[in-house]
C-alpha cells in the first residue's frame, strides 16, 4: 500500500489517497501519528490501527452526530457521509451500524412523514417527497397501506376544499378559464383527477 497523494482539505484536514483509488479524510496531526507521506509505503500494523480504530469509529460517530440533529433516510445519510469524503466501504459500515440499532429506519421515517403531512398534502405529493428523500416505492406503498387501514376516514377532497377556500375561489363567480386554472393548480399539488372532479362537481351542484 502506497500513499499516492495527500491533498489539503481545510486548515485542519487533508484527503489521503492510497494506491490511487482509496480516498479518506484525516486530521493533519494524524499524518505524523501514522507515518503517512506521499510516495511512502504504509506500515501494515499502523494501517490496521488507522482503519479499524480511527476511520471506522469516526465514520460511525459522524453518522450518529448527524442523526442527533435531525432524522435522515438511509439515502440522505449516505449522501451526507459522501460529502464528508468517506469512502464507500466506510459509509456502508456506518450505515449498517446505525440501521442495526434502528437509528435509521426508512419504514419508520415514511410512517412519521405521512402521519405528520397527511392533513395538508395529497398522497401523490407525499409519495414524490419521500421518493426524493430516497425512500423506495416499495416501502412507501407498504406504509401507505398501513396508514389507510388505520385511517379509513382519510379523504383528500377535504384538503382540496380548504385550498380552494384559501385561494378565495368562488364557484359562483368563476368562469371556465378560472376553473381550469384552479384544477391545474390542484393537479400539480398531486391531487388525483377523480378527487378534483368530485369536489368541483359537488361545488357545481351546490350552486343550483
Amino acid at each position: 500500500m502506497i500513499v499516492t497523494e495527500i491533498r489539503e482539505l481545510n486548515a485542519k484536514k487533508v484527503l489521503v489517497t492510497i494506491d490511487g483509488h482509496l480516498v479518506f479524510p484525516l486530521y493533519k496531526n494524524e499524518l505524523r501519528q501514522y507515518g503517512l507521506r506521499e510516495e511512502a509505503e504504509v506500515d501494515p500494523a499502523r494501517w490496521s490501527e488507522l482503519w479499524e480504530i480511527t476511520l471506522v469509529k469516526r465514520s460511525r460517530l459522524r453518522a450518529m452526530n448527524l442523526l442527533q440533529k435531525k432524522n435522515y433516510t438511509k439515502a440522505e445519510l449516505e449522501r451526507k457521509l459522501q460529502e464528508n469524503h468517506y469512502p464507500q466501504e466506510l459509509i456502508d459500515q456506518a450505515l449498517a451500524y446505525v440501521m442495526r440499532f434502528h437509528y435509521v429506519d426508512d419504514d419508520r421515517y415514511a410512517e412519521d412523514y405521512i402521519r405528520y403531512h397527511s392533513a395538508d398534502r395529497s398522497m401523490q405529493r407525499m409519495r414524490r417527497d419521500l421518493l426524493a428523500k430516497g425512500i423506495s416505492a416499495e416501502i412507501f406503498d407498504h406504509v401507505w397501506e398501513r396508514f389507510q387501514a388505520d385511517n379509513l376516514d382519510w379523504d383528500e377532497t377535504a384538503q382540496i376544499e380548504r385550498l380552494l377556500e384559501k385561494k378565495n375561489y368562488d364557484p359562483k363567480l368563476a368562469d371556465a378559464k378560472e376553473r381550469a386554472k384552479m384544477q391545474a393548480f390542484l393537479y400539480r399539488k398531486g391531487y388525483s383527477m377523480d378527487a378534483i372532479a368530485s369536489v368541483f362537481s359537488r361545488l357545481s351542484s351546490s350552486e343550483r
